[in-house]
């Protein structure tokens, strides 16, 4: 039985078709990604789910007694009191039981018929039934577990949800959802506000999750590692693809090429048909085929290309060379509040180094950035720019950093006075702000428009080092590819904070991580940044365990099992997540050439009949095809051969078995895969 059915919905606002008769069902253990640009109506989708927004007409089912949990992007307080105590009360109907608990107590004392005590005291009995199964199901340990993978602390279980920052509230909102288990979770940027640290402990608890869920992420690899489904809205309506967001994108592509073909194809015999009927329309022996011609055009249904979807389209410019060192830090030290952040930090950052900075919240991440920036001065010691050093500085709360009075022009081109104003019209239109987009004052404009006006900014006039403090926030998925793109051109020196792993991994040459107080350098991205740091975890364990068990005179002291067994499959997650887009290009190059094969045998048993050459009309495409099919194994065969090297490659400089040529899936176990070879 589906858990979630949506029936010919429709929605409209302000004018605007958001949706038209959509339809789709969503069944257990579903995962599902909504994808699309800013705008096209995910939150609106996932808002029409739990029945905050009303249809114009359809329907939306949930099944019967199935629970719905949903996590918006901009979260109200909807929690109250001690922070885990309001977690474990958020279970449905545990507050609820505690207060007939109380008033079947106190009716029990004021009872005094016997037959009166003896239901009551049944009814007390059910209820104290019902709460223990409640505490058995949602146990106290599991919402510390919640908490402390989100970044809480044991001394903030106590605190108030209402003396929580947004972001720790957004988390704690979060972690209640995560609490209660629902059969449905609906997810829109969960990623937001979150750290690195907390963002992969997320991803492991979601791969853990048996229920359904729908996700809004503009994370690639974060999306997906957690779906094996997509629903996308473009200009077309919706559409659902199988697969994961790399195979919508391939899919999509492929898609679009056919269609697009067809149509030509179409549209070369609706011209030839038109010409035969104005040549032929009057002449008496080809009147009747020219009326046939024009009956089939007439029941022709035209072939509709996708039509192309806005998208950002930019790159950055080439920048002038800076000198070797572009920023040096020393002897730095930052406080708050007699709270210290850094104390004695020597750093240098060297031209054409792109360093990813990650911590948990509350590190001093965006302190870092702005006191590079210029923005706040450290309390000891330097940090300078080098020589010939220009910087261009994101700042994480847009808002901060533009004049709400302004228009979308006007902001852009406050950067660049010197330039036309055609230029800068350009570059608007390059982030989606064209025609009378670009008059829209700043205040009017949504968390995702203001975004793009910042990067505009930053893209009129970059500098040689560029500063970002969470950059893809309020960006779609699209846009936020489109940034990773332009930037990997970007030839200047990039420093940068984001929860983003698709960015990092893609971007990173080198990682700081921040903890307590201090900023280790590791070089790499953060894919090799956490199989790392599982690698010292492991050697650290097997040193202590080696430790006791020489203490104890060789006694075998039986390690933490659990604490092992977490170990390893930490380890093996990180490997999967090197491994996995090589793996997924080896398995669906194997795929098609499975498929070829199979038309391969085909085509030679139809050739092999010596019949089929006596009709050119049937032998001549059989050959073309043949000989096409040829040549894309041929092709297939050397990217499948060049695939398999960067595979044990990868796997070597990984310390994993040579011999084990598998796919990992999320759990760890290993599949063979079959050796290959040409035919």
């Amino acid at each position: 039985m589906s858990l979630l059915t949506v029936v010919k919905a429709s929605l409209s606002f302000a004018g605007k078709q958001i949706f038209d008769e959509l339809g789709f069902q969503v069944e257990p253990r579903d995962r599902i990604g909504l994808v699309g640009p800013n705008g096209s109506g995910k939150t609106t989708l996932l808002r029409l789910v739990i029945g905050e927004v009303a249809l114009d007409s359809g329907e939306v089912r949930v099944a019967k007694g199935g629970r719905v949990g949903y996590l918006p992007q901009d979260v109200q307080e909807t929690l109250s009191g001690p922070l885990l105590q309001s977690v474990i009360e958020s279970v449905p109907g545990r507050v609820q039981l505690e207060n007939e608990l109380r008033r079947a107590d106190a009716s029990l004392k004021d009872v005094s018929r016997k037959q009166d005590q003896t239901r009551t005291a049944k009814k007390l009995a059910e209820i104290l039934q019902e709460i223990n199964r409640l505490e058995l199901e949602y146990p106290r340990h599991a919402a510390e577990r919640i908490l402390s993978g989100l970044g809480f602390v044991t001394s903030d279980f106590d605190r108030s949800v209402s003396s929580l920052s947004g972001g720790w509230k957004m988390r704690a909102a979060l972690a209640s959802l995560l609490y209660q288990r629902p059969d449905l979770l609906l997810l829109d940027e969960p990623t937001n506000h979150l750290d690195i640290p907390s963002v992969h402990w997320l991803e492991q608890f979601l791969q853990d999750f048996d229920g359904a869920m729908i996700l809004v992420s503009h994370d690639r690899e974060f999306l997906n590692r957690q779906i094996h489904r997509i629903i996308s809205f473009g200009p077309e309506g919706m559409r659902s693809y199988s697969g994961d967001y790399d195979l919508f994108v391939k899919a999509s592509v492929e898609e679009r090429k056919t269609l697009e073909a067809n149509a030509r194809k179409q549209e070369q015999k609706i011209k030839e048909a038109e010409k035969f009927i104005d040549r032929f329309r009057a002449k008496a022996s080809k009147a009747r085929q020219a009326q046939s011609k024009i009956k089939l055009l007439k029941k022709m249904q035209l072939v509709k290309g996708h039509r192309r979807e806005k998208t950002t389209r930019f790159s950055f410019p080439d920048v002038p060379r800076s000198g070797g060192v572009v920023v040096s830090i020393k002897g730095m030290a930052k406080g708050f509040d007699e709270k210290p952040l850094y104390k004695d930090i020597n750093l240098t950052v060297l031209r054409g180094e792109r360093i990813a900075i990650i911590g948990a919240n509350g590190c001093g991440k965006t302190t870092l950035l702005r006191m590079v920036a210029g923005e706040i001065e450290p309390d000891e010691g330097k940090i300078s720019l080098g020589h010939s050093v220009s910087m261009g500085f994101f700042a994480q709360h847009h808002s901060d950093m533009l004049d709400l009075q302004k228009t979308v022009i006007q902001e852009v081109y406050n950067v660049v006075p010197d330039e036309s104003i055609g230029f800068v019209r350009g570059v608007c239109g390059a982030f989606l702000f064209s025609g009378q987009d670009v008059d829209k004052p700043i205040g009017v404009l949504s968390g995702g428009e203001r975004a793009r006006v910042s990067l505009a900014k930053l893209l009129v006039k970059p500098g040689n080092l560029m500063v970002m403090d969470e950059p893809t926030n309020h960006l779609d998925i699209t846009s936020s590819e489109a940034l990773i793109n332009a930037l990997s051109k970007y030839n200047g020196t990039l420093l940068f904070v984001s929860h983003n792993q698709s960015f990092i991994n893609r971007l990173a040459t080198k990682i700081w991580d921040i903890r307590g107080g201090e900023i280790v350098e590791y070089p790499g991205n953060l894919a090799e940044y956490f199989y790392h740091i599982a690698m010292t975890e492991d050697e650290s364990a097997n040193a202590s365990s080696q430790g006791e068990t020489h203490e104890e005179g060789g006694g075998n002291k039986a390690p933490d099992r659990k604490k092992e067994k977490r170990k390893k499959a930490r380890k093996r997650q990180l490997i999967y997540d090197t491994l996995k887009p090589i793996l997924a290009e080896v398995e669906r190059l194997e795929g098609r050439i499975a498929e070829l094969e199979v038309r391969q045998k085909e085509l030679e048993k139809l050739l092999a009949d010596p019949d089929i050459f006596s009709d050119r009309y049937r032998s001549v495409p059989l050959l073309s095809e043949y000989k096409a099919l040829r040549k894309e194994q041929d092709e297939l065969l050397l990217k499948w051969e060049q695939s398999q090297d960067k595979l044990e490659e990868t796997r070597r400089e990984l310390g994993v078995d040579d011999g084990t040529m598998g796919t990992m899936g999320n759990n760890g176990d290993v599949h063979k895969f079959g050796t290959m070879g040409r035919s």
